[in-house]
């Protein structure tokens, strides 16, 4: 799904109505149903409704969400923040729609009137005041509004966005901006719904109209949905067999670091891989075998420190025969030797290839030795390594993720997974994904190792469509963790928790591919 700036929504709903003959109050009316049936949804049990609209658009969306909730049987209550002389437009038309009489505020003396008191004591409150049109500050009025509407204890939903909010917006802003415990936007989000911490809860991205021609962007920036991903996890031919899904090879662990291996070898397998092999020092290799009877493992050659070789090389090149993906890093160390073999097997194998931790790390200082031109290559940092592989501080990758993953892909050919919160998935030619599952309590050791097992796994059963199969990789990761945050809680999470929640995240990717209505 695309992402699209403020001045592109605009012109997407100007399109719909001169391109594809939908009429304005058409996109407005799908709007305020959108709200009031997700309203009535999610919130079944409140009854007294306040909905603070503007005279804007918004504010027109807010009407007709009024309409509709009153006619579903609620106690809704309008607040309008201007005098209706001064509506325009659709926004005009739909407030004459309206079943009841608004309360008309005029002031921030008004607001403290004591009706506008007994309003507020709703069970909910609409906010349609100001949409993603609106460029920071807000002042007079509607600041007034926001800064009541905050000091609140009731749910607020945002029509489009909270007001106050820069739709633009690439990192949270301090700028004053009405609360939100949920958004309910339309046809496509905008940067800050994805970047800028706007809510407590979900955002619903709903379609009121606007057809997939007319949703165009020069961002090159796109948020995954389960729909992107659904044909890759559709279910099997009933004659399929393990060689339909192919074969993994991880090299990775080491003394003290076997579990990494392990990890990442049965994280291909969960996933869907066919088949799983990790190769590993032969100190470590009955440790990882221990791990999973489904994993088949290789003894390599190694250092006196218990690490992968160098001289494991040529073995190496042998077993990628047969195999259709590689996974090097996890748990390989940063023994100059292996650091050295990770750097030859880069450069001289031309093999899909997933690299990670340790294995990137090798290219401390020497990332204009990682390339991925005529090949499939998916590096997947977190933003300690990426700070290294640039040659940068953490806090000026987090300043500007998305900047540095797109230079970085472009630069060297080849696929940035960025880790974080809202992971980025970028492409070659800088076109970026933004991933929205996933959750603080998978911040513990081992889930990189898990998601680059994931990744190999996604990518031995569809190399011919690698990047679409990293995205899946990296939205099902986040969502087995949403699925075990919801059943063990953040604390408590570990990373092998993921593996349980994996089966929960086919079904729930599955399902949610049929719905027209996004949510993240």
């Amino acid at each position: 799904m695309k992402i699209v700036s403020a001045n592109e929504m605009r012109a997407i709903d100007r399109v719909t109505g001169e391109r594809f003959g939908v009429a304005s109050l058409v996109l407005m009316e799908n709007a305020g149903k959108a709200v009031a049936d997700f309203v009535i949804s999610r919130y079944p049990s409140a009854i007294r409704i306040m909905v603070f609209c503007g005279k804007g658009n918004n504010g027109g969306d807010g009407f007709v969400a009024a309409r509709r909730l009153h006619q579903q049987g609620k106690h809704v209550e309008v607040i309008l923040l201007a005098d209706p002389a001064e509506l325009r437009g659709d926004a005009a038309v739909m407030f004459g729609r309206l079943p009841i009489s608004a309360t008309v505020v005029n002031s921030g003396q008004d607001l403290r009137t004591e009706r506008v008191r007994q309003l507020l004591a709703a069970d909910l409150c609409v906010d349609a005041i100001l949409g993603t049109g609106f460029k920071p500050p807000v002042t007079g009025l509607y600041a007034n509004a926001i800064e009541i509407t905050n000091n609140g204890d009731v749910p607020v939903v945002a029509i489009d966005i909270p007001s106050g909010a820069d739709a633009d917006a690439m990192q949270p802003e301090t700028a004053a901006r009405a609360r939100a415990d949920a958004i309910v936007t339309f046809t496509a989000p905008r940067p800050a719904h994805l970047f800028a911490s706007l809510t407590s809860g979900p955002t619903v991205v709903a379609p009121i109209g606007s057809p997939d021609e007319a949703i165009v962007s020069d961002l090159r920036l796109n948020v995954i949905t389960p729909g992107d991903i659904a044909a890759l996890i559709a279910p099997r031919a009933v004659d399929s067999n393990k060689g339909n899904f192919g074969h993994a090879l991880v090299i990775g662990g080491s003394l003290g670091k076997a579990g990494a291996a392990a990890m990442a070898g049965i994280s291909a397998l969960r996933i869907g891989a066919g088949l799983a092999t990790v190769a590993t020092g032969k100190s470590v290799l009955a440790t990882v075998a221990g791990f999973h009877p489904e994993l088949m493992t290789e003894p390599l050659p190694e250092t006196d420190a218990g690490t992968i070789s160098n001289s494991a090389f040529d073995l190496i090149e042998q077993l990628t025969k047969g195999k259709t993906v590689l996974a090097i890093g996890p748990g390989i160390s940063r023994n100059p030797q292996t650091s050295e073999l990770v750097r030859n097997l880069i450069a001289k194998l031309q093999f899909p290839t997933v690299l990670d931790a340790d294995g990137l790390n090798a290219f401390e200082g020497r990332a204009n030795e990682l390339n991925g031109k005529g090949r499939t290559l998916v590096i997947t940092p977190h933003p300690g390594e990426m700070a290294r592989l640039v040659g940068c501080s953490i806090a000026e990758v987090q300043k500007d993720r998305l900047g540095i993953a797109r230079e970085f892909a472009r630069e060297h050919e080849l696929i940035v997974v960025l880790k974080g919160h809202r992971t980025l998935v970028v492409q070659p030619n800088g076109e970026a994904w933004v991933n929205t599952t996933g959750n603080p309590g998978m911040a513990t050791g081992g889930t990189g190792d898990i998601l680059t097992g994931m990744t190999a796994g996604m990518l031995a059963q569809s190399p011919k469509n690698p990047f679409a199969a990293v995205t899946a990789a990296v939205y099902l990761h986040g969502l087995a963790g949403d699925v075990m945050r919801d059943k063990l809680g953040e604390h408590s999470l570990i990373a092998t928790d993921l593996l349980s929640g994996l089966p929960e995240a086919f079904r729930r990717t599955r399902t949610a591919s049929k719905e027209k209505i996004v949510e993240f």
